[in-house]
């Protein structure tokens, strides 16, 4: 079955709106878990304007969960974070620096040597490595020749196409993606803008999908449903 990580980027974001430690990012982390999620997901910023770095080394001491670290591997700071924490997961994304949120995959033609050299950084030390593409096949085989362990698709394109009315036509591409990644023996994860109401189909056509990252719509149902319930909400689209 698919599995469910949790990013808790906003949860950060509602704790750093008002300054103290309301709510808890750890302990918040912890009731997710306890609440069914397969993993926690992170993705901290140079300017941490979210999750801190701080944040990063003490959800590493107490998680009993898959933790997936995200950012972008340019930072040398990024690195120096994820090889001190050694997370299950780290998934490489191109983000600009003090970018709102991503908006695009790596280009893993044009950057093939130095995602290469990177990712073996991270294997050497243990960590599985995913790359953020977007769902074009030419750049799942450029993923494949980085090294990589997992693609993650970026599935804004597949979201914004899904609330249009034609979800046949956004899911084309990914399925296409998708079914490359399973044929070059690559793992299969998605995220960006998943949500309630188009999760359960993209997973239904997506066969081979390990996991998907969700953080901004889930806590946004978790105000309406509570956290408890919307956790279990999002596993059971995953059925």
């Amino acid at each position: 079955m698919t599995k469910l990580s949790v990013n808790i980027n906003k949860i950060a974001t509602l704790r750093n709106a008002r300054g103290g430690n309301n709510p808890d990012v750890v302990k918040m982390a912890l009731d997710i878990e306890r609440f069914g999620a397969d993993g926690i997901t992170v993705h901290p910023r140079p300017d941490e304007r979210h999750i801190r770095y701080a944040d990063v080394l003490a959800l590493r001491k107490v998680l009993t969960t898959e933790f997936n670290i995200e950012g972008n591997p340019k930072e040398q700071k990024f690195i120096q974070l994820v090889l001190a924490a050694k997370p299950e997961q780290v998934t490489l994304v191109p983000d600009g620096h003090g970018q709102l949120t991503s908006d695009k995959g790596f280009d893993t033609i044009k950057e093939v040597d130095y995602l290469h050299e990177v990712i073996r950084v991270f294997k050497d030390a243990g960590i599985r490595v995913s790359i953020f593409v977007d769902p074009v096949t030419a750049m799942v085989e450029g993923a494949k020749a980085t090294g990589t362990d997992r693609i993650e698709l970026y599935t804004e394109q597949y979201a914004a196409g899904y609330a249009g009315g034609d979800p046949a036509t956004a899911i084309a591409p990914y399925i296409s993606a998708a079914a490359k990644a399973y044929e070059l023996g690559l793992g299969i994860n998605a995220g960006h803008d998943l949500d309630l109401h188009n999760l359960k189909y993209f997973a239904a056509k997506i066969p081979h999908l390990n996991e998907v990252s969700i953080g901004h719509a889930l806590v946004c149902d978790a105000l309406v449903y509570g956290m408890e319930n919307t956790v279990q909400l999002y596993k059971r689209q995953l059925l």
